[in-house]
């Protein structure tokens, strides 16, 4: 019998009745049959911002200038990040699996999926100073990118004007989720969904939620690195860096 795991889904898509949310439901109500644990940030419906800011911050390192590492650093040493930004670290710690679940725009996520990565995936918490990908701070997890595109799988093929999907996810999937030390599985990808029918809908979110059970299946050796990573860095370490 598979171990019971704690998935996190993150959801950026401003319409509740989109068919993200509807991919994001159905793997849910799978995992959860199978007896895991599923929690569902659903951004738009949280009123999560895009923007970082200082707003992320109930008290600042330095009220006359905002410097994002220095500022993300002293939240997390003092404990004073907004309490979104807190509720959604929360998350990200409890989770074995997290699963981030958002359209293509533009060659890249929305805004609201950027930010969540901006904003809760910070200086301190998710990262600091010599700890990437093989020594990051969440290695012993697994995460998954399930994206949705407007485009056929011809126009990203080789040969299409779009070129592969790959180098599209390369920043999040590489240079965010792999930079933590995730051990992140293949990239599910919904292609053509505003010409897709109700039955290849259908057999998308059974193939993201077969993936997102196999993924849960995999073994995992969360640790509590976060907790203790800025005690490896000096204080005021980005106080000189500009």
């Amino acid at each position: 019998m598979t171990e019971q795991r704690t998935i996190l889904i993150v959801v950026a898509h401003p319409e509740p009745g989109s068919f993200n949310h509807a991919l994001a439901q159905g793997a849910a109500a799978r995992l959860r049959a199978a007896g895991h644990r599923v929690t569902l940030s659903d951004l738009a419906a949280e009123g999560f911002r895009a923007d970082l800011g200082p707003h992320d911050m109930q008290s600042r390192a330095d009220p006359e200038r905002f410097h994002v590492q220095a500022e993300q650093a002293h939240a997390a040493r003092t404990q004073s990040y907004a309490p979104e930004i807190r509720r959604e670290q929360a998350r990200v710690v409890a989770a074995d699996n997290l699963i981030l679940q958002f359209p293509l725009w533009w060659g890249g996520p929305p805004a609201l999926m950027k930010g969540w990565i901006d904003r809760v995936l910070s200086y301190g918490f998710a990262y600091v100073d010599g700890r990437r990908f093989d020594t990051g701070l969440f290695t012993g997890r697994r995460a998954m990118i399930s994206v949705t595109t407007g485009g056929t799988p011809e126009r990203f093929s080789e040969t299409g004007v779009y070129g592969p999907i790959e180098p599209l996810l390369m920043p999040v999937r590489r240079l965010a989720l792999e930079y933590m030390g995730f051990a992140v599985a293949p990239s599910h990808v919904a292609y053509g969904v505003p010409r897709s029918s109700e039955q290849d809908r259908q057999a998308y979110i059974e193939r993201f939620s077969d993936a997102a059970l196999a993924m849960a299946a995999e073994p995992v050796a969360p640790t509590n690195a976060w907790q203790t990573a800025l005690s490896e860095v000096p204080d005021g370490a980005w106080a000189l860096k500009r």
